[in-house]
C-alpha cells in the first residue's frame, strides 16, 4: 500500500512539472528515486519532503498533514490547478 506521503508527493508532482525528470531536476533528487518511491509506495525520506517543501511551500500543510489553509497560502493541487483553469471573464478590452 502506498504511503499518503508517497501519494501527495505524486499529485504535486502531477500538478506542477510534465515528468518525473523534470521534477527531480527541480527539487535536486535523482529520478530514480521518485521512480523508486511512486512505484513501491515507500514513504519518502526527510530530504525528498524537504526538498518539495523548500521548492513549493504553498504545498507544505497539504503535503505533511493533508489540510489545507487557503487563508494561509496553503494549498493542495486540486486548490492549484482549479486557479490554473480559471479564466477570469468580463468586458475589459485591454
Amino acid at each position: 500500500m502506498a504511503s499518503d506521503l508517497a501519494k501527495r508527493i505524486r499529485l504535486i508532482r502531477e500538478a506542477e512539472t510534465s515528468g518525473r525528470a523534470e521534477f527531480s531536476q527541480l527539487i535536486g533528487i535523482s529520478k530514480k528515486t521518485i521512480e523508486g518511491m511512486e512505484q513501491t509506495g515507500r514513504t519518502p525520506k526527510g530530504e525528498l519532503l524537504e526538498a518539495v517543501c523548500n521548492t513549493w511551500p504553498k504545498y507544505t500543510l497539504w503535503l505533511m498533514t493533508g489540510q489545507v489553509n487557503e487563508e494561509a497560502g496553503q494549498i493542495s493541487p486540486e486548490i492549484e490547478k482549479a486557479r490554473k483553469a480559471f479564466k477570469p471573464t468580463g468586458t475589459a478590452t485591454d
